[in-house]
């Protein structure tokens, strides 16, 4: 069986996409998920120029032959298609890019560097894993070992050096349960998660959700939770939506806050009512402040503060724009004095 790169990246982010990418099937359209293949795809282009600017034109090969990687001449390739077969599966992967560093010494071999382009500034698990899946289809097809791969990442091009020896074995299990999932004739179970809003599939698989009823419609619930509910006969979130049941508390746990019933978010779906847990107690001392900060967690920038100020029937609304990441911490330590009741918070 054949696994490529993409479908390998797709069966981390989710099995069922996996399967539905392997076997052909029309994706139902997503704007978040085409600008990410955009942003990705023109990072990745502008990514390679800026390597093929540093590196030596006489040195730099575009789609090398995968035949003659051993007697190459070249410093550094770019898009280079490359299979190899392991354990009598096939893996292939295009490569965004490969340095080649010439040897050290007589008797001793070039050492091959793959190099992957990813636009996010933070680096997560997926994407080492991929290239650690890079740096195994080249060493197979190498026979000779990778120990590191690269990833250029984010606004500045940061470079991340990852040691793909530590990640191997987690590759190599996850294309074995890649090729045992896409050898059924059957799609894996739908579960939603946290990747569904950039997937292609989101609108099929959440509409499928719903006909079906899916526990996975209930965020906040882990696998381990579904599986044991399951267990138990319950399927769907009506079903257990009908297993809510309100107990007194006792003296003792009046304190303590109470837990988080998934039931009870099932019985408020299926009734369309907000349900309270306990008796809800509000009391405002003082002058109420409101804080708002907004940005962007994944580039650690936090371009706007809104502040209210609450006084009896009036209120005073103060807001800070950052257009840079320069400009964030001038509106942290602004010193405008309309401005001071934010800076006494801290």
């Amino acid at each position: 069986m054949k696994i490529t790169a993409e479908l390998f990246e797709a069966f981390l982010k989710c099995p069922r996409k996996c399967w539905l990418r392997a076997t052909g099937k029309a994706v139902g359209g997503n704007k978040y998920a085409e600008w990410v293949k955009t942003q990705d795809q023109s990072y990745r282009v502008s990514g390679i120029e800026r390597l093929v600017e540093e590196s030596s034109a006489r040195r730099v090969a575009t789609s090398p032959p995968a035949e003659n990687l051993k007697t190459a001449k070249w410093r550094l390739a770019t898009n280079l298609a490359i299979g190899s077969e392991t354990n009598q599966n096939a893996l292939e992967a295009c490569i965004h890019g490969v340095e080649r560093a010439p040897s050290e010494g007589r008797g001793k071999a070039a050492q091959f560097i793959p190099i992957r382009f990813t636009f996010t500034n933070k680096v997560g698990r997926d994407a080492k894993l991929l290239a650690a899946f890079d740096a195994l289809v080249l060493s197979e097809a190498l026979r000779r070992k990778v120990s590191v791969s690269k990833i250029i990442h984010g606004a500045n091009y940061a470079t991340l050096n990852v040691q793909t020896a530590t990640l191997t074995a987690e590759v190599r299990k996850r294309i074995e349960q890649t090729v045992g999932m896409l050898s059924n004739q059957t799609p894996p179970d739908l579960i939603l998660n946290r990747h569904c809003p950039e997937c292609d599939f989101c609108k099929q698989c959440y509409r499928r959700a719903i006909d079906a009823d899916e526990l996975s419609l209930l965020a906040n619930m882990s696998a381990k939770e579904r599986q044991k509910l399951r267990s138990k006969g319950i399927f769907t979130v009506t079903q257990l939506s009908y297993t809510f049941r309100p107990r007194r508390r006792s003296k003792r746990l009046r304190d303590r806050r109470e837990k988080y019933h998934h039931s009870l978010k099932a019985l408020a779906i299926r009734e369309r009512k907000i349900h309270v847990v306990g008796t809800p107690k509000l009391q405002i001392d003082g002058t109420p402040v409101y804080l708002d900060v907004e940005g962007l967690p994944e580039r650690d920038f936090y371009y706007l503060i809104g502040l209210q100020i609450d006084n009896g029937d009036s209120a005073v609304q103060h807001s800070l724009w950052a257009d840079t990441i320069g400009d964030e911490a001038k509106i942290w330590h602004s010193s405008s004095p309309s401005w001071k009741p934010l800076r006494s918070l801290y």
